[in-house]
This record gives C-alpha cells, sequence and structure tokens, in this order.
C-alpha cells in the first residue's frame, strides 16, 4: 500500500472498482442497469471524466466486488484484500444497510467505515475514492419486513451522517442519494420487481448526482 497518486496516462481509462453491498451489485436488476455500469456508460457518453483534453478517457470497470448482505466488516475481510490484485486507480464505497438490520452498533460500523476509508486513501488518494450513502428501504413495498420503519429509517440517516463525516474529515467527496431514494414512496417505477431493491431508473437518478463528483475528483 502506498500514499502516491496513481499515474495516469493522458486519454487512458482508470481503473475502477465498486466496493458495497446489494445495492452497488445491483440485486433485482440487469447488470447493465447496475449504477456502477450506469456511471460509466455516462461518463462516456460525456467525453470522459472532467471532459477535457488529457483526463482519463473513461472509468473502466474492473471489478465491482458488492455482495447482496455484506456489511462494512465484510468490505475489510472480504473486498479489501481483492484490491491489491486489482489495482484500482478509481474506488467507490456505498456501505452501512446490513449493518444496520444485522445490529452491528454504530460505534462499530464508525470504527470499520474509518479503517475501510483509510485503506483507500492509502491505495488510490483521497482524491480518488467516493462514498455513497445508503438509501431509504423503508419506503419500499417490501421494507416492513426488515425491521420497524420509523426506527430504521433514522438508523440509515445515522449511518449516513457517520460515513459522511468521516468521508469529508479524509478529503473524500460524498454523493448524497438518500433524498432521491425517498422518491420511491410514491413512484412504484424507482423500485425493482423485488419490491425492496432500487430500479434501474433509480440508479439512473443516483448517476446523475454521482457525476460531478467522479468528474470532478478522477481527473489527473
Amino acid at each position: 500500500m502506498t500514499n502516491a497518486e496513481p499515474v495516469v496516462t493522458a486519454g487512458r481509462a482508470l481503473r475502477y472498482v465498486a466496493l458495497g453491498d446489494s445495492y452497488t451489485i445491483g440485486t433485482s436488476v440487469e447488470a447493465a442497469d447496475r449504477w456502477p455500469d450506469q456511471l460509466i456508460a455516462a461518463l462516456a457518453r460525456r467525453g470522459g471524466v472532467a471532459g477535457r483534453e488529457g483526463s482519463a478517457a473513461a472509468l473502466d470497470l474492473v471489478a465491482n466486488l458488492a455482495v447482496n448482505g455484506f456489511t462494512s466488516r465484510n468490505v475489510i475481510d472480504v473486498e479489501l484484500p481483492q484490491l491489491a490484485a486489482l489495482r484500482p486507480e478509481f474506488i467507490t464505497l456505498l456501505i452501512g444497510v446490513n449493518d444496520l438490520v444485522q445490529g452491528v452498533p454504530s460505534a462499530a460500523y464508525r470504527a470499520n467505515v474509518a479503517a475501510i476509508l483509510d485503506d483507500l486513501v492509502g491505495r488510490v488518494g483521497s482524491d480518488r475514492v467516493v462514498a455513497v450513502t445508503t438509501p431509504d428501504y423503508t419506503v419500499t413495498p417490501a421494507g416492513a419486513d426488515y425491521g420497524d420503519p420509523s426506527r430504521r429509517a433514522a438508523g440509515i440517516r445515522t449511518n449516513n451522517a457517520i460515513l459522511t463525516e468521516l468521508a469529508i474529515a479524509r478529503g473524500i467527496a460524498v454523493a448524497d442519494i438518500h433524498d432521491l431514494s425517498l422518491r420511491a414512496a410514491t413512484d412504484p417505477s424507482l423500485v425493482a420487481s423485488d419490491g425492496l431493491h432500487p430500479s434501474g431508473l433509480q440508479y439512473a437518478l443516483w448517476v446523475e448526482r454521482i457525476l460531478p463528483a467522479v468528474e470532478g475528483l478522477a481527473a489527473p
């Protein structure tokens, strides 16, 4: 692990690795509808990262390591060890909902996220990492199946605040998509066929929110 920033050749795509849980692996949607896949497609349509001559032309999604049901501890134990072989130059992280559902205390979540972000900054630099907040699943048709909606919604907000605080303290950009997920309460098209996870249409809204952070940070 090194604190040195990766060397990026003009016109070459950055090696992108996505970390997280079901929201990043895109449970119940086609691969092309997952938000990391939509993100790289959107960047390509817009002319590449930062859209100026000499920048990296695009992101190359070399791996989506996210796994349905994973917690922040799982990211540390399973996903981070795979990064050395993948040689990422850009990384996104979205993690937190399963910590809440599985009863992981906020203090443990905080410690885990701090360790993850420190590891990522050490590998690629703070300007090559984007943290994405967790959506509120409680507004979906199946949301009540995973705990009391009001308590779970409050817990999601708490974990999002922790992630945001820790990321900002390290100079990491945060893409907050939480408010976008609340639209699923009145728009069924934003929910996948399982009645719980975001649809490709909702992920497209996320990408619009994530794009500015990626365009501003990933350029060499």
